[in-house]
């Protein structure tokens, strides 16, 4: 049984899809500019972390600028969640229309090697809206991993969302879903693994914004694994309903090092990608939450 917050919560987020999805579209992104400038003003521990970490992204930003982006980046994120909430009801033909990917060919020709495609993304822009691009323009299914969420009915409420945009989502805990995404990508599949956080000691720790923090191992170990293209993609909103984003180059496996040395300079290789991306639109990066490891000691959190 779950308890009363974990049933208002998950209660709140059934409306959201219900409700959202019915709005004309000019409705949605008013409801969600007025949500998330209320956020704002209420200064709490989200926007405040919030502040704190693009102040990483952007250091000579004084608090006035520091002040701006977080609003701009709490009215990124909730366009993320309006849109969302709105992405099951949206003619597909629209993702080719709203979506724009520069070197979109680096991405069709991985696909077209047969090696398989893993395509790692940062906490930039709508990652499901690209993820419903990839389906609806480029035309290939892909599969994903989801971290359970509580309420336990939340997260079977995000996996029905994402499949029913076509995707294939599979829990991030427990073993398994490395053998599957290993088995899609052998078979000359697309996995696409959301890749900017990871608190596990599995983590690999990269320099980013000159700072350390923990990125997940899985994307570079799995192109070790199967041979798949390993490509980091960054995204930006643009005026509505447009969204851009980019392919970028392959990061190939090094030919010489263990594994985990290959790993790391693999993982810095992405994170490396994904600062580019960040710093060109920091107020679309929802990154909400610690992440670099001196914020974590501030809690006791470094290791757990």
């Amino acid at each position: 049984m779950g308890t009363a917050q974990d049933k208002l919560v998950d209660g709140l987020y059934g409306l959201g899809w219900a409700g959202v999805k019915k709005l004309p579209e000019p409705a949605a992104v008013a409801l969600g500019r007025r949500i998330a400038d209320f956020a704002w003003k209420r200064r709490g521990k989200s926007v405040l972390r919030l502040e704190s970490n693009l102040a990483r992204v952007v250091p000579d930003a004084g608090p006035e600028r520091l002040r701006e982006l977080s609003q701009a980046g709490m009215r990124s994120y909730m366009r993320y969640w309006m849109e969302s909430f709105r992405l099951p009801t949206m003619d597909p033909k629209r993702f080719g229309t709203d979506v724009e990917f520069k070197d979109e060919h680096i991405l069709r020709e991985a696909l077209a090697s047969g090696r398989g495609v893993v395509v790692a993304l940062p906490h930039l822009a709508n990652w499901d809206l690209a993820g419903a691009w990839a389906i609806g323009h480029i035309g290939v299914p892909f599969t994903t991993v989801a971290e359970r969420l509580k309420p336990e009915s939340l997260y079977d409420r995000f996996v029905a969302y994402r499949e029913s945009l076509g995707m294939e989502v599979l829990p991030h805990s427990g073993g398994a879903a490395f053998g599957t995404l290993a088995r899609r990508l052998r078979s000359g599949g697309l996995v696409c693994l959301v890749a900017d956080r990871d608190l596990s000691a599995s983590g690999v720790e990269v320099d980013f914004f000159g700072a350390t923090a923990r990125m997940p191992a899985g994307p570079a170990l799995l192109a070790q694994q199967t041979g798949a293209v390993l490509l980091p993609a960054t995204l930006y909103y643009g005026d509505t309903p447009k969204m851009y984003g980019r392919i970028h180059p392959e990061v190939e496996v090094p030919k010489k090092g263990t594994r985990a040395e290959k790993t790391t300079v693999m993982t810095q290789a992405v994170a490396d990608a994904f600062a580019w991306g960040i710093a060109e639109h920091p107020e679309d990066w929802h990154m909400l939450q610690r992440l670099w490891l001196d914020d974590l000691e501030d809690l006791g959190e470094r290791g757990q």
